[in-house]
């Protein structure tokens, strides 16, 4: 499809290590002016599910700034632009966890409030789990690591106590496709 956007001037209003935020003066499809705000994010959301031969998750909780709440969620964290998902995911999960996994299967590929972002988030499964020390970040001190059954990560859930759309996604996602077959299939020829 053609861009149906016409960009007259942009202006950076906002530029740290994570994001920027653009403020572009536009020609909207309709044909009138407009302004639209973007966020440009420097690092790929990632999003681990990891599970054991006996069907057990880990959620990291934290403390979220911007929602001023507590948040369980799957074991996530940023990778560079310019760096290999996978290792990222290999990265995050060994931080947060201190899990290492040597069967890694990327099962989704998706954006991130794609009406004012630019955020692409990547969904791995990782299995075959050994457990090592955590590499916390300073800002994860606060962070508690709870090993338990993936049945009650879903029912997390479905009762609306996991609002973090990468740990809602890779949960559900791991749920269909345990029904779908007992081996997982997925598409692993995704872009990066």
């Amino acid at each position: 499809m053609m861009n149906p956007w016409q960009t007259l001037s942009h202006d950076l209003k906002y530029d740290n290590r994570w994001i920027r935020v653009t403020e572009y003066q536009v020609i909207n499809p309709a044909g009138g002016n407009g302004i639209y705000g973007k966020v440009h994010f420097k690092n790929k959301a990632i999003g681990i599910v990891a599970l054991d031969k006996d069907y057990y998750t880990w959620l990291v909780g934290q403390w979220r700034y911007p929602l001023n709440e507590w948040s369980w969620e799957i074991p996530e964290g940023g990778g560079p632009l310019g760096d290999d998902p996978l290792q990222s995911a290999k990265r995050e999960l060994k931080e947060e966890t201190g899990l290492i996994a040597n069967q890694w299967t990327l099962i989704q590929r998706t954006h991130l409030s794609n009406s004012v972002s630019d955020e692409e988030g990547l969904l791995f499964l990782a299995e075959d789990l050994t457990q090592h020390e955590t590499d916390l970040e300073d800002t994860e001190a606060d962070m508690k690591v709870w090993k338990l059954p993936f049945s009650e990560a879903l029912q997390m859930v479905l009762d609306g106590k996991i609002t973090d759309s990468l740990s809602v996604m890779g949960i559900l996602k791991v749920n269909l496709l345990r029904f779908q077959d007992s081996k997982i299939k997925i598409q692993t020829n995704i872009d990066f």
